[in-house]
C-alpha cells in the first residue's frame, strides 16, 4: 500500500503579507532616498527652480554657468581636495604605524589603548573643540590648513587604528618570518609583505577619511578664517546665505558639482573597496 505524501507548501499563509509589508516599507525608505536627489537634477538645469519638484520648461546648463567660476567653485573644490587627500594619507600611514604593533606584540596595557580608542571615538566633535581652538592659538595653528588637517586626522585615527588592527591580524605571521629570514628589518617587512597584502582594506579606510574630511563643515567653518581657504564644504553655507532671494537652481548646480569628486574617487576605487569589505567580513568572522 502507498501514500501519496502532501504537496509541500512554498509559502505560509502569513508569509506573503510579511513580504508585501516588508517590500511597501522599503519602497518607501527609497522614495525618502531618491525623491531628494530628482529635484537636485531637476534643479540644477532649471533656470526658474523652486523647492517643489516639476519638469523645467527649458532645461539648459545657466545654473552652471554661473557657479563654475574660480572663486565659487574652482578655489574651493582644490581647498578641499588639499585637506581630504592630506588627512586621509596621514590617517593610514599612522593607523598602519600604530595598529602593527597592537596586532603583532603583546603590550602591557595594549587592551587599556583598544579601550580608550573606542572611547575617543565616541567623543563628539563639538565637545572637545574649545579646548582644540584654544590650543590652536597658543600653537599659531589658527587659519592654516596645517591646523585643520592635523585636527581632522587625530579625530579619524581610532577608528582607523581599530580597524587597521584587523586587518594586520588577518596577515599571516609567517610571512613576515619569512621576510626576516632574508635579513629584512620589522618595518621593512610590514610596508613589503604585510601593507601589500592588506591594501584593499587600507584603500578602504583611505576613501572614507576622504569622504569624510570632504563632507566635514564644522572643523574649517571653524579653524579657516580666511574665506579663499574654505573648501566646498564651508562655501556651500556661505553661497546659500548670499542672496537675499535663494537661487536654488545654482545652489543645486553647486551641489552637484559638490559630489562629482567623490563619485569620481569611488568608481576609480571601487575595486579595491568590494575586496576591503570582503576582507573586513572575513577578519571579523
Amino acid at each position: 500500500m502507498t501514500t501519496t505524501m502532501p504537496a509541500r507548501r512554498w509559502w505560509r499563509p502569513g508569509q506573503w503579507s510579511a513580504r508585501v509589508s516588508a517590500n511597501l516599507v522599503l519602497l518607501l525608505v527609497a522614495i525618502a532616498f531618491v525623491a531628494p536627489l530628482l529635484w537636485l537634477l531637476e534643479a540644477a538645469v532649471n533656470p526658474t527652480a523652486t523647492v517643489s519638484l516639476s519638469a523645467p520648461a527649458h532645461p539648459g546648463w545657466d545654473n552652471f554657468r554661473a557657479v563654475l567660476t574660480v572663486e565659487t567653485t574652482f578655489r574651493p573644490m582644490l581647498n578641499g581636495l588639499v585637506i581630504s587627500l592630506a588627512t586621509a594619507a596621514i590617517v593610514v600611514v599612522c593607523a598602519v604605524l600604530a595598529a602593527y604593533p597592537l596586532s603583532r606584540y603583546r603590550l602591557r596595557f595594549g587592551t587599556s589603548f583598544l579601550y580608550v580608542m573606542v572611547f575617543g571615538s565616541a567623543l563628539p566633535m563639538t565637545a572637545i573643540m574649545i579646548p582644540v581652538y584654544q590650543m590652536f592659538v597658543w600653537l599659531e595653528l589658527i587659519d592654516s590648513y596645517t591646523g585643520v588637517i592635523l585636527f581632522m586626522a587625530a579625530s579619524a585615527l581610532p577608528y582607523a587604528i581599530w580597524m587597521t588592527k584587523n586587518f594586520i591580524d588577518g596577515v599571516p605571521i609567517e610571512l613576515e618570518e619569512s621576510a626576516w629570514t632574508e635579513g629584512a628589518s620589522r618595518l621593512r617587512a610590514l610596508w613589503r609583505v604585510v601593507v601589500p597584502l592588506m591594501l584593499p582594506g587600507l584603500t578602504t579606510i583611505f576613501v572614507f577619511n576622504v569622504i569624510e574630511a570632504w563632507g566635514n563643515f564644522f572643523v574649517p567653518y571653524i579653524l579657516l578664517l580666511d574665506p579663499e581657504k574654505a573648501p566646498m564644504s564651508v562655501s556651500l553655507y556661505t553661497f546659500f546665505g548670499q542672496h537675499g532671494v535663494i537661487i536654488y537652481g545654482q545652489l543645486a548646480a553647486f551641489a552637484v558639482t559638490y559630489t562629482a569628486p567623490i563619485l569620481v574617487l569611488y568608481l576609480l576605487v571601487q575595486r579595491y573597496l568590494q575586496q576591503g569589505f570582503r576582507m573586513a567580513g572575513a577578519v571579523k568572522s
